[in-house]
């Protein structure tokens, strides 16, 4: 069986071609992307963001909760935070990812790390789905890649059907490039009203998540087990940038593995507040009676969104909170 040639069938995406029914939904998350990012910007400029400069804790509100959950080295013996003013980096935090310009190609090498552009993963997982951006350029094939005894047969390369395909790729000079996507029809100059940007967020965060989950069971994601590196491909990079513990045993090499989507977009949980203009911060005492959300979902339930029945289990809006001389009281 071993000396007999067969051919293994490959599906989209893994033989380079598009999935054609999830080209609109990557043009969706990428669309969404960008106006939740928006939304998120000018709600952060009305409702104070927090976060601590010892471990990274968020808090969306007012008034910077007393919950001692600092237990980190370096932390003071109280566990106290000690808060600092944070902005939309810390409520949507950003992952990164090497943009490929053919997915089935070879991995980034650990000599070409410094000379691949970096870019969100999210992004490069809607450029690998179907999204033409100018500014990085991707290999669309137009015949599938086939695998006969365990060996890749492309004859796009072979006998490539364009000899200009790929004469003017500038692989360095990602400084020099925005990150941010541009949609024309894009609703930046819309109302700026705090609840309507609440909405139109609310609308675009769920969007998103469910987009990706779609673009996820489909086109793969990797990441590292022992740290948060996410590459968006077939398969991960060869750079040894893992800084995670005992990295020494490994030579900085990352411990590739099938990524959900939570690697690809970080869930930053916070403690809700019930009634952010209350000026009665959390306390330490009462935190078993608190719930908690997502950072963006908990900032656009701030601003009057209505984050639906999914949250209704974190939020604990059905506890009653006591005060501190009732909590003796409490069973």
């Amino acid at each position: 069986m071993r000396q007999e040639v067969r051919e293994i069938i490959l599906h989209p995406p893994e033989n380079g071609l598009l999935v054609k029914k999830l080209v609109p939904v990557a043009h969706e998350v990428y669309a969404a992307r960008f106006e939740l990012f928006h939304c998120v910007s000018r709600i952060v400029e009305s409702i104070s963001v927090h976060s601590c400069s010892l471990c990274g804790e968020v808090h969306v509100g007012p008034f910077p909760h007393r919950i001692h959950t600092c237990d980190i080295a370096g932390s003071p013996s109280s566990k106290e935070h000690n808060w600092v003013k944070g902005g939309v980096e810390h409520v949507l935090p950003l992952v990164e990812s090497f943009h490929l310009y053919d997915r089935l190609g070879r991995a980034v090498s650990h000599e070409e790390r410094l000379q691949v552009d970096r870019i969100p993963g999210i992004v490069e997982l809607c450029i690998q789905a179907g999204v033409d951006i100018p500014e990085y350029p991707t290999r669309r094939r137009a015949f599938p890649v086939y695998n006969i005894a365990g060996k890749m047969i492309d004859f796009e390369r072979r006998y490539p059907r364009d000899d200009t395909c790929g004469k003017d790729i500038q692989p360095f000079g990602f400084w020099e490039r925005s990150t941010s996507p541009r949609d024309d029809n894009s609703q930046s100059s819309a109302s700026d009203d705090l609840q309507d940007l609440a909405v139109r967020g609310m609308k675009a965060w769920k969007t998103m998540q469910s987009g990706t989950l779609k673009l996820m069971q489909k086109y793969a994601v990797k990441t590292c087990g022992f740290c948060p590196e996410v590459q968006v491909g077939p398969k991960g990079h060869r750079a040894r940038i893992c800084q995670a513990y005992k990295h020494q045993l490994r030579d900085g090499q990352h411990a590739w593995q099938d990524a959900t989507i939570d690697d690809l977009i970080p869930q930053v949980y916070v403690w809700h507040v019930k009634e952010p203009w209350d000026s009665k911060p959390l306390v330490d005492r009462l935190k078993r009676y608190y719930g908690k959300l997502p950072a963006a979902v908990d900032l656009f339930s701030q601003a009057g969104a209505n984050v639906g029945e999914d949250y209704a289990g974190l939020m604990r809006e059905d506890i009653a909170v006591p005060e501190l001389d009732e909590e003796k009281w409490v069973v």
